[in-house]
């Protein structure tokens, strides 16, 4: 009789328990069913939803916010009055040079740089760069830039410097070194190629970085350009990267811009570039960067032909001292230089060596000495010789330079 009862409750037992996992498994199959019916509901409101505002709040998007100053102490050995009427043959005629940076014996506050960047929502991004001198303040920049476009595509529009060559995209005070390449000065003037237009690139989906951009400007560039009774500025190029190891990269790029001058013919600009890094230790670096510009600009019955380049070397010792050396050179000079008769316009170049040192990443302290021979002063060709040191101070939630 005991043998009964305990194998009845044992039975009992084994039936319960099997009652009890089937009702939990029910109950979860209703739950997955549930669950996916909430996902397609979802999969289908982003879908078919156009505004998004309701779920982006920009305040959690402040500003990034900063702030560059530039300044410097130089001695020269012409005056003034001197430097700023100096003509550069072929390129600058005299009282045309522009002297926006270290124009003075003496001492000089270049600028002060107010860089404002911000999300506006999931699709575009926006940059205001605000350039302040003691006498001056323009836009320096001011543009809004895609975040997702599909395919690897970016579109940039508004003012902004463009993506010509290597040196020309870069804030003076991201150079390597304090003056612009005379080649860069004499066919686009100290802004260089900063308009208002519109730009589109596409990275390829390759192992190797290969971009391709163009870009179509109001072209009021008036070195080169000038005719801006409408857009006239086209401009494209190419640029790709490799790796050596791991230790060296190299950049290259090809682009021309092709636009209207001022005769209202057409101008030609082509550039190569070409930069290598080297790594040599956790923070020493060897950087040899070189650009090649040349111009054909045609005017009422003849073109002028003009080119030149620069090459600098930059040996960075660690995260304090670096020491670089430039050369450069007009190669090409095919126009009318009858106001320099009687005076050597030939071999125009210019040497630059420099030590930087930096406390800390967001100041530099830089000394240089140049020597010029391209420049014409009073009818006579006028070499100069100049000694600087030079400040830099960047603070505030500023965005990392290409190197």
């Amino acid at each position: 009789m005991k043998k009964r009862i305990l194998l009845s409750a044992l039975l009992s037992s084994a039936l319960f328990g099997d009652a009890e996992l089937d009702a939990i498994k029910k109950e979860l199959a209703q739950q997955k069913a549930v669950t996916q019916q909430l996902q397609t509901k979802v999969e289908a409101l982003e879908q078919t939803s156009t505004n998004n505002s309701a779920s982006f709040s920009q305040n959690a998007y402040l500003p990034d916010i900063a702030f560059i100053l530039n300044m410097s102490a130089l001695a020269r050995n012409v005056n003034n009055d001197e430097y700023v009427a100096a003509s550069m043959p072929g390129f600058i005629g005299t009282g045309g040079m522009l002297l926006p940076f270290n124009k003075n014996r003496g001492f000089n506050m270049n600028y002060a740089e107010l860089a404002l960047h911000s999300v506006v929502d999931p699709y575009f991004e926006a940059f205001v760069n605000l350039h302040i001198q003691v006498d001056d303040v323009h836009i320096g920049e001011g543009y809004i830039q895609t975040t997702s476009l599909p395919y690897s595509l970016r579109v940039k529009a508004g003012k902004f410097k463009s993506s010509f060559g290597r040196l020309n995209k870069k804030h003076q005070h991201n150079w390597y070194f304090d003056a612009q390449p005379l080649i860069y000065k004499g066919l686009f003037g100290p802004a260089g190629i900063a308009d208002i237009g519109v730009q589109m690139q596409w990275v390829a989906p390759t192992d190797t970085y290969l971009m391709f951009g163009v870009e179509a400007m109001q072209g009021t560039n008036k070195r080169s350009f000038g005719d801006s009774s409408k857009n006239n500025l086209y401009i494209g190029y190419i640029k790709s990267s490799i790796d050596i190891g791991s230790e060296t990269s190299v950049l290259g790029g090809v682009s021309i811009a092709h636009g209207k001058n001022i005769t209202e013919n057409m101008t030609d600009v082509y550039g190569v570039d070409f930069t290598l890094r080297r790594e040599l230790g956790s923070y020493s670096a060897f950087i040899w960067q070189s650009e090649y510009l040349e111009r054909h600009k045609k005017l009422s019955d003849t073109t002028d032909k003009q080119a030149g380049f620069y090459s600098e070397l930059v040996y960075q010792y660690n995260n304090n001292y670096s020491f670089g050396a430039r050369y450069e050179l007009i190669t090409k000079n095919e126009t009318d230089l009858s106001l320099y008769n009687g005076i050597d316009t030939n071999n125009l170049d210019r040497y630059t060596v420099k030590l930087d040192y930096k406390p800390f990443p967001m100041s530099r302290l830089r000394f240089s000495y140049t020597y010029d021979k391209s420049k014409v002063v009073a009818g006579e060709r006028k070499n100069y010789n100049e000694v600087m040191l030079s400040l830099n101070i960047a603070a505030g939630a500023h965005g990392a330079h290409e190197y």
